[in-house]
């Protein structure tokens, strides 16, 4: 089977280089338009994260396509730092740490990298034998470091974590065999 992982359009606070996890904020206008403008496979069903952006992102990419809300698709909890941006967070101790660690510790009041990870291909697991008892297709639609996450773990060749990052409104086509995603399309 295939899946088609699509990353949600854009938002005010991705233009603003925010990091947006929690915060659940519409796509902007000009989102839609574009959306809906992606030339991206038929798919029997949609899995998408609970948050505003995604859920709009996968009505308008996917029409008509039935929705399931996977609460575990949602972005990573940024603690502290959710909704700022680089120039807030560049002075702070504890955000400098976390750039050394490459993103590997702990968001202060937030998620580890590992467990955001476990998270999200644990759910995607479970949505994908889900996925192949109903047969066809299905789409992902989640935030980039959810996309990001599954991949990282299930996608061969095997690449590091932020070698898999989407523009928002783009998208990922790989096929689902023997537990690993075999990336048929990247952009």
């Amino acid at each position: 089977m295939t899946f088609c992982f699509l990353r949600h359009g854009a938002t005010k606070g991705n233009l603003e280089r925010r990091y947006v996890g929690a915060t659940d904020e519409p796509l902007l206008r000009e989102s839609f338009e574009a959306l809906r403008l992606l030339r991206l496979p038929p798919v029997a069903r949609v899995y998408a994260s609970p948050m505003r952006r995604c859920v709009e992102t996968a009505e308008a990419a996917f029409p008509g396509v039935p929705l399931e809300a996977v609460p575990d698709l949602r972005e990573c909890d940024f603690g502290e730092f959710e909704y700022k941006n680089y120039e807030a967070l560049k002075d702070l101790p504890a955000y400098q740490a976390w750039l050394d660690s490459r993103g590997r510790l702990p968001f202060p009041g937030g998620e580890s990298r590992g467990d955001f990870c476990l998270r999200t291909v644990r759910a995607f697991d479970r949505l994908a034998l889900r996925a192949e008892k109903l047969g066809g297709d299905a789409a992902v639609v989640a935030h980039g470091g959810t996309i990001m996450a599954i991949l990282e773990a299930r996608a061969l060749p095997r690449r590091d974590f932020y070698e898999y990052q989407l523009q928002n409104g783009r998208a990922v086509i790989a096929v689902w065999r023997d537990g690993a995603l075999e990336i048929i399309s990247y952009p």
